[in-house]
This record gives C-alpha cells, sequence and structure tokens, in this order.
C-alpha cells in the first residue's frame, strides 16, 4: 500500500511577506527558517519519511529553483522534479504533477503539501495524514486537512463542514478569508476550521475532478500522457503552461466538486506566511523576544531579531518590533505593520533589482 502512497510538494512561490530572507531567487522555503538546520524545504520532505518511499516524493517548482532544490534533495531524480515555466497558481501545477504520477501509477494515492508551512506536531500529522490516505485509497473523494482554529484570524480560509463521528467529514462550504466579525462567528460556532491547502486523493478521483470542474485544464494534461517521463515532457510544459488558466486549485476544483471531505487536526500548523507567524510558533525568551542572531540587547521586548550569526547586532528600547537582516538589506519595522513590508518589497525593487 505504501508504494501506492506519493507526495506533491509545491515549491514554487516567492513569500514576499518574508523579506528580506524570501527572495526572487532564494524565497523563504529554500532557507532554514526556524534555525533547525534544515530549510523548511526539507522540513516538509522529512516529514513524509515513514509515508512514502522517497522516489515516490515529487516537486513541483520554478525552472529558476532547480538548482536550489538539487543542492537541498539530492536523493530526487530528474524526473522528480517538475519545472513551471511560468507561474500559473496552484491548480495547473496540482494537475501536472497528478496526471504525470498516474501515468506512472494509476493507483497513486496523493498528498499535496505546500513547502513552506511547518507542523509542530509530527507524529499527529503523520496519523492524520494516514488516515485520510486510508479514505482516499477506498473512495471517490477528495480530502483535505482542516485545522482546529486558536483564534479569530482574518488571514486563513475556512472550511465549513458536517458534525459526525467519522475520522473523515463531508465539507458543506468554503469561505474565503472573512472579516474579524464573521471570523469570530465562524470560531464561535464550533463549525469551521482553517483551510491547511494540503490536500489528499488518489489519481483517478482528482483526474476525474479536474474533468468535470475544469475541463480545460483536464484537456491540457492529459494531452501530455505521452510526454511525461519521456525527453518531450519538457517542451511539452514550456508550450501548454501558456495557455493555462493562472487559478488556484481551490477555486478550480474543491469549491465546486460535491465529493470534498475534511480531516481535522490539532498538528501545531502555521503556513508561515508573515514574519508576525513565525515569532507567534517561536520559542521565545524571558522577555518574550524570538532571537536568531549574535545580540545585546537592553530593554528590548516582544520582538523578533534574526540576523547573520556572524555580525554582532546591538538593539536598545524596541518593543514589538522586527529586525530581519539577509543580503546586504536590514529591515526594523513594527511588528504590528507588517503589512508594509510588501510595500518595503516595491520600492526597495525601484531601488535595485538586486534587493528584491
Amino acid at each position: 500500500m505504501k508504494n501506492n502512497n506519493y507526495v506533491v510538494i509545491m515549491a514554487g512561490g516567492v513569500g514576499t511577506r518574508f523579506w528580506p530572507f524570501s527572495r526572487t531567487n532564494n524565497p523563504k522555503q529554500f532557507h532554514d527558517v526556524l534555525g533547525t538546520g534544515r530549510t523548511l524545504l526539507q522540513q516538509t520532505a522529512d516529514r513524509f519519511e515513514d509515508i512514502c518511499p522517497k522516489e515516490n516524493i515529487y516537486i513541483v517548482t520554478s525552472s529558476d529553483y532547480i538548482g536550489l532544490i538539487k543542492e537541498q534533495l539530492p536523493f530526487l531524480s530528474d524526473s522528480q522534479i517538475l519545472a513551471e515555466p511560468s507561474r500559473r497558481n496552484t491548480a495547473p501545477c496540482v494537475a501536472y504533477a497528478c496526471y504525470k504520477i498516474a501515468t506512472q501509477n494509476p493507483e497513486a494515492n496523493v498528498v499535496v503539501a505546500p513547502a513552506d508551512h511547518i507542523i509542530l506536531k509530527e507524529k499527529e500529522f503523520e496519523k492524520r495524514i494516514n488516515l485520510a490516505l486510508e479514505a482516499s485509497a477506498k473512495d471517490d473523494i477528495l480530502v483535505t486537512l482542516g485545522i482546529t482554529p486558536t483564534r479569530p484570524d482574518t488571514g486563513y480560509g475556512y472550511i465549513q463542514y458536517e458534525k459526525s463521528n467519522d475520522d473523515v467529514k463531508k465539507v458543506k462550504t468554503f469561505r474565503e478569508k472573512p472579516n474579524l466579525e464573521l471570523a469570530k462567528l465562524f470560531v464561535t460556532s464550533g463549525e469551521y476550521v482553517w483551510n491547511a491547502g494540503i490536500f489528499i486523493w488518489n489519481a483517478q478521483a482528482i483526474k476525474k475532478a479536474f474533468a468535470t470542474n475544469s475541463p480545460k485544464l483536464h484537456d491540457i494534461f492529459c494531452a501530455g500522457e505521452s510526454a511525461y517521463f519521456t525527453e518531450k515532457e519538457g517542451d511539452f510544459i514550456n508550450e501548454v503552461y501558456q495557455t493555462c488558466e493562472s487559478i488556484s486549485i481551490d477555486y478550480a476544483v474543491m469549491e465546486k466538486a460535491d465529493n470534498v471531505h475534511i480531516v481535522l487536526g490539532d498538528i501545531g500548523w502555521s503556513d508561515l506566511g508573515t514574519w508576525k507567524s513565525l515569532y507567534e510558533v517561536s520559542e521565545k525568551d524571558e522577555n518574550e523576544n524570538v532571537i536568531d542572531g549574535s545580540t545585546m540587547l537592553y530593554g528590548v521586548t516582544n520582538s523578533i531579531i534574526k540576523t547573520p550569526k556572524d555580525r554582532l547586532v546591538v538593539v536598545q528600547g524596541l518593543d514589538g518590533y522586527i529586525i530581519a537582516e539577509y543580503d546586504n538589506v536590514l529591515m526594523i519595522c513594527e511588528k504590528e505593520q507588517e503589512q508594509f513590508v510588501k510595500n518595503f518589497v516595491a520600492d526597495a525593487g525601484k531601488k535595485d533589482n538586486k534587493f528584491v
């Protein structure tokens, strides 16, 4: 059974909200963000060690990052790295991987996961994924992982599900990122969970779902069945990607399908989308600071400091700040004002592209 399990890791995003660490030529998934000695991509691959064989792990990424991926995951063969010629959101990348895998193993049971999330409760995560894989191997269903909300967060999508005693529950609706009042209602109702963007299905179920709900993408990637795992694959993908709609897998399939189910999990999850989210999941010192670097701090509280270890950073009198330095860019920003990071990136790009 395990040999039918596959993992598709989506590793093509740029993650600009994590600037200055996340850059166009070296996004956050290739960094050791947590200071563990392993990058987010490596941690994601490690997470599936007992779920599927290494030869069944596939990475979908930008062609710009192939070198980084080979360096960080040297066990991968060339056929396990799927290079997108352009970014088209998650639906085309999921279709490409799943249709390719299906030509090799029509009974494939596939987990799709982003490369840049963190899971603190690894064993519980493995347990929930195996539950979902057992269900998707038996039935024509699409399964997603739902995270029990710990607060009314407006930065996540929500999923409403039908209450039952089953481990795999039927999904009622997907809801986009809500305003704060709506988020509070979702959390207090007990019927909603965060959408983690982690999916589980068998190859035939997802092909059928694309055929029904996104027929253009289905036709595009079906046409490549004779090219996958051959020298023609690269040329085929370079040609057809230009014709793919830029659309998420949620919009293209999940929100339309009537056979979507959910497995709930308290797995210590964060999508690690922002500096503030990294602060929230990281270990803090007696002054509620998160420190990764060589520092001398005086009266500094509630702050996150991530700087090169060979540079001494001296800070005095700051409360609630982000101090981040990487590759000749130093950013100092109030933690509660981190929405300005995207403005910083845009303005830095106007100054010089090497800064973004």
